[in-house]
């Protein structure tokens, strides 16, 4: 094969796997709804069970599941025959995954299933087989054409078997109005989990690495302030703690080669007024954003009073791996 074959190929195969979802979505019917009804009523897990590619897919099904709201897992339907059955209960719901609907493994687990009272909904090519007979709800996921070329290796088939669960799981999530939030919940270690739940007050510099001075604390007692809490800023509060006001290293540099008396006035004399600042509960991203447009690199955080109880930098929002 030359380099023109190869990617003749290659579209070839996309061209075939894109017929064929488009196939599926014609198939989509009454059964499918049955299919979601049956789920949405099920008290415990919904179990996904399938071998060789169809167990790969059903792992990522189950996953997908799991991770919408859907409480789900895998059965490997060898391990089940070797006793990892005990894990299925008569509150859950099994999909199993087989394409020809006559995979020893899965056939032989199904009649146990059956005694421990499970529904079945399956998801096979074969709407006559075994896994078809056994079922209470039969989905169709057969293709005309595998996107091999001997029609043998699995390719159509699993991606159509991957796009109907993908199906099952979004509809799920919007019956169950599955928001960002809960998606987060359970995704708290990548970046969009934790981008959904961490908010400024995990992130921010409280207490004593919070730095703070009075309106009628001196410039350069400030600026003390400034190089020991190494953020290149100092909130200005009132002597209730409000915030009135911030000054910056950098404004400190800026009029301190203007004025000779700057070091010796009050920081309610030199500060900047009014300043952004951020509630602690808004989310880091807020934070983020406001850093962004406003083109400024740290923010005072305050409570619902306008007390100051923090500040939060670019670097700690950077640093926690959010963006």
């Amino acid at each position: 094969m030359d380099k023109e074959d190869i990617l003749s190929l290659a579209k070839e195969v996309c061209f075939i796997e894109k017929e064929s979802v488009e196939q599926l979505c014609n198939k989509i019917d009454k059964s499918f709804l049955d299919a979601i009804d049956l789920i949405l009523s099920c008290e415990g897990r919904v179990i996904i069970t399938g071998m060789g590619k169809s167990g790969i897919i059903g792992r990522k099904i189950a996953a997908t599941l799991s991770s919408t709201g859907t409480p789900s897992l895998f059965l490997h339907p060898a391990e089940g025959i070797h006793g990892d059955l005990g894990m299925v209960t008569g509150k859950d719901l099994v999909v199993a995954i087989s394409y020809s609907g006559e995979n020893t493994e899965l056939i032989t687990i199904l009649p146990v299933l059956k005694r421990i009272g499970v529904k079945v909904i399956a998801m096979t090519g074969n709407l006559t087989s075994t896994l078809s007979t056994f079922a209470d709800i039969v989905l169709d996921i057969g293709v005309k054409k595998e996107a091999c070329p001997y029609n043998i290796v699995p390719t159509s088939s699993t991606t159509v078997t991957l796009v109907l669960g993908d199906a099952i799981a979004i509809c799920l999530l919007k019956l169950r109005n599955f928001r960002p939030q809960d998606f987060a919940l359970f995704h708290p270690g990548g970046a969009l989990g934790r981008s959904l739940i961490t908010r400024v007050c995990d992130l921010m510099h409280k207490g004593e690495e919070n730095p703070v001075v009075s309106l009628e604390t001196v410039v350069r007692e400030a600026l003390f302030e400034i190089s020991k809490k190494g953020l290149g800023a100092v909130s200005v509060v009132d002597k209730n703690g409000i915030l009135k006001g911030i000054i910056t290293d950098g404004d400190i540099r800026r009029k301190i080669e203007i004025d000779d008396m700057f070091l010796k006035r009050r920081t309610e004399e030199v500060m900047t007024k009014n300043p952004v600042y951020i509630n602690k509960n808004r989310l880091a991203t807020e934070a983020l954003k406001i850093l962004q447009d406003k083109k400024i690199n740290l923010l005072p955080v305050v409570n619902r009073n306008l007390k100051v109880v923090g500040m939060i930098h670019l670097h700690d929002i950077l640093k926690a791996g959010i963006v």
